[in-house]
């Protein structure tokens, strides 16, 4: 036997004994339940109130979702300059509004003078929403007015910017203040956002992945060690692929649920799509179409 194969067979002898070995001395600790993640079907999860069928963060798109029949809302928050906590999703206003300038440099008051339908189109191309009144809703405006509603909550300023800085506290007394820790998930693309906001929340609240525990999370199901991945997250909020990575596997999935930790998927507005992701084990669908994806997953059921 020549010294390199006796050298090969020394590393996979060594790989093997450090597997068995942590096998036997790690026990993994899925997550607690968590009251507002305990549902016993798929869920549809509004995206924006259903940016496709009304101008997206309006109370018009809420209302329209929540008469469809959907779950809950997938929605995004942000510190307007007198710290307000609005729901909007951009950075700045020229987008969906006819408004220009920066959130964070705006007060609340001077925010609502802009109208949010000013560039939606309908599905058929038109705008019927362009001078109906639509303005910026506020996140305590949206729990009290759907208390029944599951609402997960995107933090989107960075945790480099003042207003980023303010965040996590800022949005744990309005949670606490609304009485609102079982029916909200809170989670961020920034995971130190998320664990500023847990250190005052102190786990009462259901908290999602950003993107560095989704990637550690990836990179543990595809090793020889992921019984040592212990997950600091409730859910994951992914969508289909990030970068070269094909994010949709049942065994992936499976692998998060043996954690107790469920999977939603976003942005995804084809039936089909939904309904493979359903198949695979995915807990819910985040989408700008609820109104396909409410049929798409009784389908399904």
């Amino acid at each position: 036997m020549g010294k390199k194969t006796k050298i090969g067979i020394a590393a996979v002898a060594v790989g093997a004994a450090a597997w068995a070995g942590s096998k036997a001395l790690v026990t993994t600790h899925p997550r607690p339940e968590k009251v507002a993640l305990e549902y016993d079907r798929p869920v549809v999860l509004a995206h924006r109130g259903g940016s496709a069928l009304a101008p997206e963060n309006t109370m018009a798109a809420f209302k329209k979702a929540h008469a469809l029949g959907v779950d809950g809302f997938e929605i995004d928050v942000r510190l307007t300059s007198d710290e307000e906590l609005i729901v909007f999703h951009d950075e700045f206003l020229d987008r969906t509004t006819d408004g220009a300038g920066k959130v964070s440099d705006m007060t609340l008051e001077k925010i609502r003078t802009f109208d949010l339908g000013y560039h939606f189109e309908d599905l058929d191309g038109q705008n019927s929403y362009r001078g109906s009144n639509e303005k910026i809703v506020t996140l305590l405006e949206l729990l009290e007015e759907f208390p029944e509603m599951y609402v997960n909550i995107d933090m989107k300023d960075s945790p480099e910017t003042y207003e980023g800085s303010l965040m996590p506290s800022k949005l744990w007394r309005l949670i606490e203040s609304a009485g609102a820790q079982d029916r909200v998930g809170v989670t961020s693309f920034f995971d130190e956002q998320i664990d500023r906001f847990n250190l005052y929340a102190q786990n009462r609240v259901a908290i999602g992945a950003g993107e560095n525990e989704i990637r550690k999370a990836y990179a543990a199901f595809n090793s020889q060690f992921g019984h040592l991945y212990q997950p600091r997250a409730d859910m994951f909020q992914i969508p289909i692929r990030s970068s070269v990575f094909n994010l949709v596997s049942p065994r992936f999935i499976s692998y998060l649920g043996e954690l107790n930790v469920p999977v939603h998927y976003w942005t995804i507005n084809d039936p089909e799509a939904m309904r493979a992701l359903v198949a695979a084990g995915a807990k819910g669908i985040i989408t700008d179409r609820p109104d396909l994806a409410v049929e798409a997953l009784k389908e399904a059921e």
